[in-house]
């Protein structure tokens, strides 16, 4: 490639040698047009009529990345493939003579023929003829112009979409994460007054595990397993403050650990479990996590055998399942759910279960 063509990315130029296979088309039909409408031999006609239409795009669509691509090489965010209609309307010109005077000298090859081409008519007819050829090259351009634009709209429309989404995210975190914290201080101011050794032990605990947590929850996306792992130092954080009262279980199958999920995702359902269901049950109780692959489906479960749902829409009134909720909507739209039920076996309490899509 020459190197004034190297500056152009290898897609762009992709894209331009898959629209002059399009153009051969075009000008076969042409072709076929003039044959059907003049005493023109069919293979006359093509050799003529594909030659010039496509020398005419060549030099035209050649000339816009060109031109483009030298207008904009200083500009960070500037339309690589656009120089403006000042430098367009020369290179339509200019790539309309040399594409006409290109191919008809190629049908000339091809035809063994000696035609005159377009520098050596006269200037009516020469004038009329570069008139004919430009009409194509001019709605071509403003073709892709208009095209352009509305591409570049809907990208920007898109980045600000995103932009949106990312500070929505970010900020449904950075409301969860004094949330938790503020959870595990109070459970923790309330142990000091009753046993200061294992309220020390707790802090210990907490220290450990906040500067893993925090760590973790600056990143947009990380492993199902170090979200299990999140949530085990935060059972042996609680299980410092319950003792026996509280028994655990994490199962996450081996081939879903890396799957990548929203960090902090569980804490919330963990932290309503401990709080509102098994804390207040003197017996104290179990709580379960599990991971499982339904189809493309990633489903999640945190059962606990606490004190149970006290009425149906509690599931909706607390702020840590408000906080799911809304970054699951956020980064999944409608396929990414989270539902809270009481359990259905003899062991009683609360199941939560969040469904999301795995991306391929």
């Amino acid at each position: 490639m020459p190197p004034a063509l190297d500056a152009v990315s290898t897609p762009v130029w992709r894209s331009f040698m898959l629209r002059g296979l399009r153009v051969i088309g075009v000008g076969s039909g042409i072709a076929l047009l003039f044959a059907l409408m003049t005493p023109r031999n069919l293979g006359v006609s093509l050799a003529y009529a594909v030659p010039i239409t496509f020398g005419c795009w060549f030099f035209i669509d050649g000339g816009r990345l060109l031109a483009a691509r030298w207008v904009n090489r200083r500009r960070v965010a500037a339309d690589a493939h656009w120089p403006g209609w000042p430098w367009m309307v020369p290179v339509l010109l200019l790539g309309t003579v040399l594409g006409y005077q290109s191919g008809h000298t190629i049908g000339n090859l091809i035809t063994g023929r000696d035609a005159p081409g377009l520098l050596f008519e006269g200037p009516v007819r020469a004038a009329s003829l570069v008139f004919f050829s430009l009409v194509p090259g001019v709605i071509a351009t403003w073709f892709f112009y208009t095209r352009g634009r509305l591409a570049a709209t809907e990208a920007r429309a898109q980045q600000a979409q995103r932009q949106a989404t990312e500070a929505q995210l970010r900020l449904l975190e950075a409301q969860l994460e004094p949330h938790m914290l503020f959870n595990t201080l109070a459970n923790l101011r309330v142990l000091i007054a009753l046993d200061p050794p294992r309220a020390q032990a707790m802090l210990d605990q907490l220290i450990a595990f906040l500067r893993a947590t925090l760590s973790a929850s600056r990143v947009g996306r990380h492993a199902l397993s170090a979200e299990f792992a999140r949530l085990a130092d935060y059972l042996a954080l609680m299980q410092v403050r319950m003792g026996e009262r509280l028994h655990t279980r994490l199962d996450l199958p081996d081939e879903l650990a890396s799957l990548p999920v929203p960090p902090l995702l569980l804490q919330p359902l963990v932290e309503n479990s401990i709080r509102h269901g098994l804390e207040p049950k003197i017996a104290g109780g179990r709580i379960e996590i599990t991971a499982e692959r339904c189809d493309d489906t990633l489903v999640l479960r945190v059962r606990d055998t606490g004190n149970g749902l006290a009425k149906p829409a509690a599931d909706g009134t607390r702020f840590g399942l408000q906080q799911v909720r809304e970054r699951l909507a956020t980064l999944y739209g409608e396929r990414g759910t989270l539902t809270l039920e009481p359990a259905d076996d003899a062991d009683g309490g609360t199941l939560a279960v969040i469904r999301l899509p795995i991306a391929p």
